[in-house]
């Protein structure tokens, strides 16, 4: 039957012809989904047409649609903007531009339709599609098209990926350029952090966001800004004196620098604008701060998509591919998009509906629907924000909880945002927050000290543990433990860290029988580079090493411009786990990605390399080939260096290069600096929670199985999972999780490389409706 389904996917195509084309403002990772776009649609069987400057080139036919080749998309990964060029076009908005569009794509036979673009160009390709029949019936009364040809061509596919760096289309959490757009933008504030804080400055950074203010909201969870203004949340009349009061206390809390973050459609709650030039003036004339302006503008949309955007982008274009070549004359338009992790369809006229809802709410100044209507992803971020924003570092006179925070395992960039985080949001919620150095190490040495709120001051952007990891497990310091938990009355314990933080709490947990002091909720937070932990689709950190990784492979490949053909071998971290290499392997347009998941034998590196050996016979000249560390302990990466060296000689040259440490190291990317503050704050509120649940004539006293949990992002959520029912998905051995969810997405890694596949191992989108979010509901 499988084998039935392949060959379906593999001739689903044949006799079909697919367009696509990029439409309105450019994004990074476009290239990316036109990438898989043409070659998925070719591996149907397909024939797939590329439409040069967006709509324009669909109006005005000829050369600016011609047909693609595998090769015509090699090398365009790791590009920002599109090859194949937007622009904005007056004509297709027009019927006669239409009718004249619709011609073009009869000619040539061409009945389905990608477009990638914003909420402006997937509009225009539903009017597009709903107005088929007649334009066709039009064109062969006028005998432009025979009746053969209106016939063969009956009725239009149209799915869109929304390809936007703004993040203002609802129905998908993110959008194609909105993680890169906030990769440049962290860039420019982390750059600005040390001039501002060697001056004692403050400054006003304004980034893009006309109508919505996703990109100025993740900037200021992800560097900690003192204000954000965004249109959907406009601030209360008095925000002058409120502003100024919380600059000063944040001076007065021995801060060097003050950072505000406008987005440039900010309002107030009058429909008013509110520019970086007023809050400026603002500020000097009330407070006589030396203030600088920086307005971001077009160095956002440029710049080489971040990882994300190119595995985004490349996963949207294989299901809009599949979402085309499955549709039917009643399926309706629709646009793939991002649920927490999972691809899904949504009716594209329903999330155009929301978007322009959203518009219309905010001119009505009704700002509260606004924001529900953005969808829970938004509601959340803004929720977390506030929460470690806007309030005051409380004077505690009588401590509610003590928790303590700790970090386990090697070094992931973002461990301190988590604890940043985590402590903070403790706080404010009236605990006394400990700090532990070293690990269980430290735990059981009393190397713990407690935590005030400028103790985790400028934390968010800090590679690396401030403090301080080690990778010793607790078993064997249970009685000291023990002790210190009975000295410091620590009530509850936050472990951020990787397999050993995961292994550990266990270990703690079984410790309960003995030692009466460790029945005391615990919750891990995933943090490692190579995302092993169970429980969880990600694990901060994990971002970071993979756009290292693709910066360096980017790098790598450059390096042999204008030399003969070459091919690379690279070595990623990741234990057993296959992660970082499948992703890596993904996002940087590998040949081949070996893992120690999937097991290969002598007969698949032959054919590996005698692929490559035909692949360089084309065009192309670069070749890329990731290796997972412990992947096989026979076929080493010398092993592999030294097989293609031999078989490729006279065609293509070979190098190696081991990538070590460098994946550790670095300051977060905005993803994982976002993504460990919202696991900080929820971790700290649900065990807040817990110790009150568990508390027994007048102490906690927690040995449920509900009391020790990892917090993990599940496909559409951030959710508690007992560590004692994980226990079953854990492949202990190789400290790896037994089912892994991207295991789905080296189908699409293989056909990008032009490799048979089976598609029906894939990950598959279902159509689905859009939800009408309510304000409580919770997304990360």
């Amino acid at each position: 039957m499988k084998h039935d389904s392949h060959l379906q996917a593999k001739t689903l195509g044949i006799g079909k012809a697919i367009a696509v084309l990029t439409s309105g403002g450019d994004a990074q990772g476009m290239n990316a989904a036109v990438r898989a776009v043409v070659r998925v649609g070719l591996f149907t069987g397909a024939k797939v047409f590329f439409v040069h400057e967006g709509y324009q080139g669909l109006v005005d036919g000829e050369h600016h649609i011609k047909e693609a080749s595998w090769e015509s998309v090699s090398m365009i990964v790791q590009l920002g903007g599109t090859v194949i060029g937007s622009a904005r076009c007056k004509d297709f908005f027009e019927r006669p531009g239409r009718l004249q569009a619709a011609r073009n794509l009869v000619k040539l036979g061409i009945t389905n339709l990608c477009v990638i673009g914003g909420d402006g160009s997937l509009t225009g390709a539903d009017t597009f599609r709903a107005e088929w029949s007649s334009l066709l019936a039009e064109l062969q009364k006028e005998g432009k098209i025979t009746e053969e040809e209106a016939k063969k061509s009956s009725y239009l596919n149209i799915v869109g990926l929304v390809g936007s760096i703004d993040n203002d289309f609802c129905g998908t959490d993110m959008t194609i350029g909105t993680d890169s757009a906030l990769h440049r933008i962290i860039e420019i504030v982390d750059a600005i952090t040390t001039t501002a804080q060697s001056h004692q400055r403050t400054f006003v950074l304004e980034v893009m966001g006309r109508h919505c203010g996703y990109l100025a909201l993740i900037t200021s969870i992800a560097c900690g800004a003192d204000w954000v203004f965004v249109p959907e949340c406009p601030p209360d009349d008095d925000w002058e004196d409120h502003l100024c009061r919380r600059l000063t206390e944040t001076r007065g809390r021995g801060s060097r620098l003050n950072i505000i973050i406008v987005a440039e459609g900010a309002i107030d709650r009058h429909g008013k604008p509110i520019t970086s030039e007023d809050i400026k003036s603002l500020v000097m004339k009330r407070l006589g701060y030396d203030t600088r302006v920086t307005v971001l503008g077009h160095v956002q949309r440029g710049g080489t998509p971040s990882a994300f955007d190119r595995i985004l982008g490349s996963r949207m274009g294989m299901e809009a591919v599949m979402a085309l070549l499955e549709g039917t004359p009643d399926t309706p338009a629709c646009v793939v998009s991002l649920c927490g992790n999972q691809a899904v369809r949504l009716p594209l006229m329903e999330c155009v509906q929301v978007t322009k809802d959203v518009t219309k709410a905010m001119q009505n100044k009704k700002f509260d629907d606004a924001m529900k209507l953005r969808g829970r992803s938004f509601q959340n971020n803004w929720d977390v924000y506030t929460r470690l924003a806007h309030v005051k570092a409380p004077v505690i006179s009588q401590v509610k909880n003590v928790i303590a925070v700790m970090n386990v395992g090697a070094p992931a960039a973002g461990m301190n945002a988590a604890v940043r985080s985590s402590v903070r949001i403790g706080l404010i919620q009236g605990n006394q927050v400990l700090v532990v150095h070293d690990g269980f190490e430290g735990l059981a040495k009393g190397q713990i000290e407690e935590a005030g709120w400028t103790y985790v001051g400028g934390w968010t952007g800090q590679g690396g543990s401030k403090l301080g990891t080690k990778r010793t497990l607790p078993k064997k310091f249970f009685k000291e433990i023990s002790a210190n938990i009975t000295k410091f009355k620590i009530q509850g314990l936050i472990i951020i860290g990787g397999f050993e933080a995961y292994t550990g709490a266990l270990e703690l947990m079984e410790g309960r029988a003995k030692f009466e002091e460790l029945c005391i909720p615990y919750v891990v937070i995933p943090a490692t580079v190579s995302n092993n932990v169970p429980g969880s689709d990600f694990s901060v950190g994990a971002d970071t090493a993979l756009n290292a990784i693709c910066m360096t492979c980017d790098r790598i490949k450059q390096s042999a411009e204008g030399t003969k053909r070459r091919v690379f071998i690279i070595e990623t971290m990741g234990g057993y786990c296959g992660y970082l290499a499948t992703m890596a392997g993904l996002a940087a347009g590998a040949d081949a990605a070996y893992i120690f998941e999937e097991p290969f034998n002598i007969h698949d590196l032959q054919a590996n390399v005698e692929h490559l050996v035909q692949k360089m016979k084309s065009t192309v000249k670069r070749g890329l080939v990731v290796r997972n560390e412990k992947c096989n302990e026979n076929y080493t990466t010398d092993f592999i260096f030294n097989l293609y060296s031999e078989e490729g000689k006279g065609i293509f040259d070979s190098r190696k290069n081991i990538l070590g440490h460098m994946q550790q190291g670095g300051s977060p990317s905005p993803f994982d600096r976002n993504f460990a503050t919202k696991m900080g704050a929820k971790a700290m509120t649900w065990i807040s929670t817990k110790i009150q649940e568990s508390i027994r004539n007048g102490r906690v006293f927690a040995n449920s199985h509900d009391s020790a949990c990892v917090l993990g992002m599940r496909k559409r959520a951030l959710i508690f999972q007992p560590l004692s029912d994980l226990k079953e998905e854990t492949d202990f051995e190789h400290r790896i999780p037994k089912e892994q969810w991207w295991m789905r997405i080296r189908p699409l890694l293989k056909i990008l490389a032009k490799y048979d596949a089976d598609l029906e191992a894939a990950e598959h989108a279902h159509l689905e409706h859009v939800k009408r979010m309510s304000a409580d509901s919770t997304s990360p």
